[in-house]
């Protein structure tokens, strides 16, 4: 549940601090004080897309942050699984800043994530009902969504999709192979060729860097044998004078002579000793390196040449010799399924008659699965319609068979009479604002079981929707949210009547800002703003006694 809502330079919302009750909430206000704003913040915090202008005007940053309590084993999981550690009194504290370069720094129980993250628990946390809903009962493509629930066609809906995607690998595998014959010939001529290149390349992974690497000691090799001779030389000397090797020997030699005087030369010369051996083991590295800087004139025109070949082949089969290797891979198993495309070929047909066959089966299971919920969501749509003031109201899911496409073989819609005598026809193309309000509410409550989010919003969900079949909706809210936290935004009297905890939304200009504050009412002041719903007039006497009765009458039915 919802416990605590707080919001920092949100829109025109400087800071507000909002309380939540576990029944029924409802936030009234004029029409622009801000009551959207608590949506956006809320969706925010959720994980939602927000913009940069969501921050109030001035400001760096934006803060939203959510205080809920007895959060579901559905949210301990998806804690769990994001390495949460949950707290052991099922309380959970979710907060989002967001500033004007477009960074987010979202936390979970003081644990730092994704937003991503943050968005995937927010969907276990609340469900927000509004105007887009209706949109989803305007698009029939959707519609099948709405009978999967009721169903819980999750793990069948998955089991066909899988079988479908399956089947659709095969058809394009068909598709790759099954080429006229002039075509074949052509291809077969080009891979050949391509094949062959490379083969005759004879590209080795690593050859590139080592000839360059030979390359560049071929270009310094004059300097580089100069050096190589001059360290020679000081090491193994000549015939004229004595080389470092041959005088550190001499010297360890003549340490160690006093050594039997002075002890401590002895150290001195086992280390000279040491350094002697390691120096003369030197020039033999030296004399290999003096022997590997030689070359002709031939060797570089070769690895000129070599290197030419590498770039050529680069330029047309990959920019590395292991994208290179794995061109040719990938021609010469082409190659192989062009030669024996008639052998795969069969074998394809074969497999795409028996993944038909289990994709048909997979998709009939579906369909009649969701053909049998369908019988049962109309009659329970049919009498929650009748409830909410639609006595006469006739729904019914359409079935039309399709081919497979990703949601199965069924083209599902939603068709309505809202008067007798009328003739069925789709949803979208006769039903008003207030007849989709009250249909997506009726969705909803048969929906409702399956639903595990504990905080349910609804956001002026009763556009459209006036007299006593405003009524109707305030005793269904009332009735979801003896199961489960309901906040609702509304300009009805008689939804805002029903309400546990009624909070009112108000702006004000201060200077040159304009501040949004949300309020909870007691009886008097909940009177009060009932009766400027009612006639715009808080102080009207006639509009204050139909504000307390609504209140009484709502009591009563409570």
């Amino acid at each position: 549940m919802l416990s605590n809502l707080k919001i920092e330079n949100i829109a025109i919302i400087d800071s507000a601090s909002i309380d939540f009750e576990n029944n029924f909430n409802c936030l009234t206000g004029e029409t622009g004080a801000g009551k959207s704003i608590i949506i956006d913040s809320i969706n925010a915090v959720l994980g939602e897309k927000t913009s940069r202008e969501l921050i109030r005007t001035g400001e760096s940053k934006a803060t939203v942050s959510a205080f809920f309590t007895d959060v579901s084993d559905r949210v301990l999981q998806e804690l769990e699984t994001a390495g949460i550690e949950p707290e052991n009194d099922r309380t959970l504290s979710v907060s989002r800043i967001m500033t004007k370069d477009g960074r987010n720094n979202c936390r979970i129980n003081g644990n730092t994530v994704t937003v991503s993250m943050l968005k995937k628990i927010g969907l276990s946390l609340i469900n927000i009902h509004g105007q887009s809903d209706n949109q989803e009962l305007m698009s029939s493509e959707l519609h099948y969504t709405f009978i999967d629930a009721v169903a819980d066609n999750k793990n069948l809906y998955e089991d066909y999709y899988d079988s479908f995607c399956k089947l659709n690998e095969i058809k394009h595998s068909i598709s790759e192979i099954s080429i006229d014959e002039a075509r074949k010939a052509r291809q077969t001529d080009l891979l050949t060729h391509q094949i062959d290149e490379l083969k005759k390349a004879a590209i080795r992974v690593g050859e590139k860097d080592e000839l360059t690497e030979r390359k560049t000691v071929i270009n310094n090799s004059q300097r580089l044998l100069s050096s190589l001779n001059e360290a020679y030389a000081a090491l193994s000397g000549s015939d004229e004078f004595s080389g470092a090797v041959s005088m550190l020997f001499d010297a360890a030699r003549a340490l160690a002579d006093v050594s039997r005087i002075v002890p401590d030369t002895a150290v001195m010369a086992e280390t000279l000793n040491d350094i002697a051996y390691t120096a003369d083991s030197y020039l033999s590295d030296i004399s290999n390196l003096i022997d590997n800087s030689m070359y002709d004139e031939r060797e570089i025109a070769d690895i000129e040449e070599r290197l030419d070949v590498i770039y050529r082949m680069s330029k047309k089969y990959g920019e590395t010799e292991e994208e290179m290797l794995e061109f040719l891979d990938k021609c010469e198993k082409e190659l192989h399924n062009i030669t024996y495309s008639d052998e795969l070929l069969e074998e394809l047909n074969r497999q795409l008659e028996v993944q038909t066959a289990i994709t048909r089966q997979k998709a009939e299971i579906l369909s009649q699965s969701r053909k049998t919920a369908a019988e049962d969501f109309e009659k329970k749509i049919m009498k929650e319609l009748s409830f909410l003031d639609m006595p006469d109201t006739v729904f019914k899911v359409q079935f039309r068979s399709t081919d497979f496409s990703e949601t199965g073989i069924d083209d599902i819609e939603f068709l309505i009479s809202a008067n007798k005598g009328e003739e069925l026809k789709p949803l979208a193309k006769i039903a008003s604002g207030g007849e989709l309000s009250r249909i997506m509410l009726a969705i909803k409550s048969v929906l409702a079981d399956k639903d595990e989010t504990d905080t349910l919003i609804f956001d002026e969900i009763d556009a459209g929707v006036s007299g006593r079949a405003a009524g109707k909706i305030a005793l269904k809210l009332n009735d979801v949210s003896k199961h489960r936290q309901v906040l609702c935004i509304t300009h009805l009297p008689s939804i805002a009547a029903f309400a546990d905890n009624h909070m009112l939304i108000s702006k004000k200009v201060s200077g040159e800002k304009t501040y949004t504050s949300v309020t909870p009412l007691d009886f008097d002041s909940r009177v009060a703003e009932i009766a400027r719903i009612i006639g715009g007039n808080e102080n009207d006497k006639a509009h204050l006694e139909s504000a307390r009765q609504l209140l009484k009458d709502a009591q009563v039915h409570k």
